[in-house]
This record gives C-alpha cells, structure tokens and sequence, in this order.
C-alpha cells in the first residue's frame, strides 16, 4: 500500500460530485480497485437483505445518519471526560447526556449560540441539482481505521447495545441510505479518531450487481474497500474539505453520491430542513444543513440550523397554531406516554383559507404525517391524515391537527412491539394500550375549543 497515494485517492473520491465522476474514477485505477480488493459488508454477502429491510424512505434513511453522529457527538464528550460510556456513571438517558454534557445547551434558544453547536454537525449538498450528493460530517469521537470493520461496515453486531444515552444499537440504521445512493450504491466513509492520534482512515462502499460477478450469484451484496488486507489510510493535518465555517480535523465525513430525492425536492436550506425537522421532532443537539452558491445562485438562503419541529411549532405559534396542550398518559402495560395536540389556524394573516392550508402543509406537513411516534426525539412510526378521519373521525381537522406522541417513556419490550415494520402492528398494539380511546377524549376538547 506504500506504494499507493492513498490521500489522493481519497481526495478524487471526495471531490467527485456524483456517481458517474467515481465511476470513472473506478476505471481509471483499476488495479486499486480489482475484485480481491472488495468485501461484502457486514463480512457476509447475505446481508444484503439485512441492508433492504432498513428506511423505505430516502429522507428517514438521512436520519438514521444523523441519529449516528448525534451519538457520536455524545459519546466524544463521554470519552473527553474520562466515562466508559457503557459503565455505570455514564448517563442513563440523552437528556441527562444533554444536562451533563452541554452545559450551556439553554443558550441555544438563541440564533448565534445554536448555530454554532448546529456547526458540530453539517448536511452539505454537492453536485448539480438535478444529480445531487449528500456530505454528512460530525465533529463526534471518529474511528481508527483498524475499528471501521466492527463500526461503520458492520452489522448486527450491537456495539451500542449497552450504552444508554444513544439512540442506536446494532449498526444497521445507516445502512439503510445505501439504497438511495445513486445506482451504484456509492458511499465514501472517512474518519479520524477525536483524539488525533493515528491516521485518517476511508473506505467506499457500493453494490456489487447480479451481473457483475465473476460467478453465478442469486443475489447482489454490498461490498467495501480494503487495499492489500487493509482499510486505506493517510496521516493527515487539517484538511479543507469544504465544510462550513471550518476544515476537517477529526471526527467522520460520509458522502452520499446521486441520493435518490423525492421529487420536488429542491435546496437544502429549504425542502430538506423542513423534511428533517419533521423526523427529528425534537433531536438532542442541533444540525446545519448546508446548499451552495453554484448550485442556487438566486438563493440567499444557504445555511440553516435545524432543531426539531417541536422548537418551530413553539416558535411559530402565533402565526400559526390555534391551540395546543400535552398530557401525559399511564398505563401498566406500557408506563408512560405524552402526547401532545397542535391545532392549526383555519386562516392566516392575509391568507384564505386555501392558501393557509397550503402553506401549512408544505411548512408541517411535508412527508405526510399527521400522528407521529418518537423515541428521544426522533420519529419512529407515524399515521397520515387519514387516521385523523377514518379512526377518531375529526374530518374537520384532517389538514389542520398533528399529534405527537413520545415514546421514550415507554417499556423497552413494549416500544420494540409497536415500532414493528408495518402500520397494521402499530395499530393492533395501541388498540391494546386503549391510546385511541384516550386520545379521542382528548380531542373532543379540541373540538369544543373550535
């Protein structure tokens, strides 16, 4: 591997801005990237149902890597004073995570305290509109390139099974976005251990196709780079990785090339943030998403810190929620719950009412969930519209009420049951909590107010 400019390669492969450019990057270093070079993921090429089994929809798949480097973040700062994350004195949960890691985190209610935590964080655009790319860099605790194997490439292996104040547990979430990556399934994956001892490690992953391989295969797999036995790596200073407002120094930088968007979807400062905000209702720490001027000349808007559609509800309730209240709900077969009720105004400020509604479901209701599901803030199951209507029977408020419920206070055997693949599970468990009960009750409220 001496032999081989591995920064280099890492940088052709970085600055590529779609799939087509590391094609031909592919090609013109075939012998680096020959057939004994590549590695199924996961260390099994049955995996590969594992990996299809993840997000159906490209923007959740976007979460779940933003779930991993809000814990990447947490753990850094678990490490950085000297815990073990998995010990006993390590937090119990992400707010007290929050409370003893962040100490200032209230400060964050204001625009220049937020946005420079949200910078810890980024989701950049890259490429042409039309063929965009996705960097998603945290400035968390990072891997050696030796530990990518049980980390970043593994599955199913629950490395974070034991450790409290995170979200993920067994390393298959951000796989999921692999299926949105382009039609080669290319992902680049860069990172640097946060205490900048060793060198910077990448690798990139794709998809190996029926077809492409040299024996007969029933099925394709993802597979991984390694050169000569080993994870390519490079020692490295500060790099200029065009992040906003900073260079790379430690931490992981993951590019997504060609993500496969949903139509409509335009800048990141706009389409994308107020998609995230839904699916992080309420996250831990705040994110930036990031456009660039090449991409939208004409848009001023370029750089925006997210922080949950619970912080823009508050926020914005007085141009546009009517009324809204919480209560919390216990039941001895599944602890607790709190659920809360936003009722959107039927008109606003110089609005009709058509254009009202309009506004408010592009601003609100931008994946269609109107009953939303969360576990530490971020969503994890949800109805449309059409709940609202055919099971409590409000038709009057279908375009005009959410419904968040946390989960996080739930009975850990009882979350894994309602957060089943399909909506039929979700229903039959809360059918069994009597939830649709309570929450009609609680809307007749509503109701009454209107």
């Amino acid at each position: 591997m001496a032999s081989i400019n591995t920064q280099t390669l890492f940088e052709e492969l970085f600055f590529a801005p779609t799939e087509d450019m590391v094609r031909e990057i592919i090609d013109e270093h075939q012998e680096i990237f020959r057939d004994e070079h590549w590695h199924p993921l996961g260390g099994d090429e049955n995996f590969f149902g594992i990996v299809r089994g993840q997000q159906s929809n490209p923007i959740a798949a976007i979460v779940e890597k933003v779930t991993n480097s809000i814990d990447a973040l947490l753990m850094k700062k678990c490490y950085e004073v000297g815990i073990d994350p998995k010990a006993f004195d390590a937090p119990r949960n992400m707010e007290e995570a929050l409370q003893k890691f962040f100490v200032d985190h209230k400060k964050w209610d204001l625009q220049s305290t937020r946005r420079k935590q949200a910078e810890e964080i980024q989701i950049i655009a890259d490429g042409p509109p039309k063929n965009t790319s996705v960097i998603i860099y945290d400035n968390g605790e990072g891997q050696r390139p030796e530990d990518f194997e049980n980390t970043f490439l593994s599955l199913v292996r629950g490395n974070k099974i034991d450790i409290h104040f995170v979200q993920g547990k067994y390393n298959m979430g951000g796989s999921g976005a692999l299926l949105f990556c382009g039609k080669e399934r290319y992902q680049l994956i860069g990172s640097k251990r946060f205490d900048n001892l060793g060198p910077f490690g990448f690798t990139l992953v794709r998809q190996r196709k029926i077809g492409s391989s040299q024996d007969a295969k029933r099925h394709s797999h993802f597979e991984y780079l390694k050169i000569d036995g080993d994870v390519p790596s490079f020692e490295s200073a500060d790099m200029d990785l065009k992040l906003f407002g900073r260079k790379f120094k430690t931490g992981t930088i993951i590019k997504m090339y060609s993500y496969q968007f949903p139509p409509g979807y335009a800048g990141f400062a706009q389409d994308l943030n107020q998609s995230l905000n839904e699916f992080l209702f309420e996250p831990v720490l705040p994110i930036l998403t990031v456009d660039k001027k090449e991409r939208y000349p004409n848009n001023k808007v370029l750089e925006l810190d997210l922080f949950g559609l619970k912080r823009r509800l508050e926020e914005d309730k007085n141009d546009y929620v009517d009324s809204s209240f919480s209560e919390e709900y216990e039941d001895e077969l599944f602890s607790k719950a709190k659920i809360s009720c936003y009722v959107f105004k039927p008109k606003l400020s110089g609005r009709d009412a058509k254009k009202t509604k309009d506004i408010i479901r592009e601003r609100f209701f931008k994946n269609d969930m109107s009953v939303m599901f969360s576990v530490n803030g971020q969503i994890h199951g949800h109805f449309t519209s059409e709940f609202i209507t055919r099971t409590l029977k409000f038709n009057l408020l279908k375009d005009s009420l959410l419904i968040h419920v946390d989960c996080t206070g739930m009975k850990p055997d009882f979350r894994e049951e309602l957060f089943m693949s399909d909506r039929d599970a979700l229903r039959k468990v809360m059918r069994q909590c009597n939830c649709e009960g309570f929450w009609e009750k609680s809307f007749a409220r509503v109701v009454l107010r209107k």
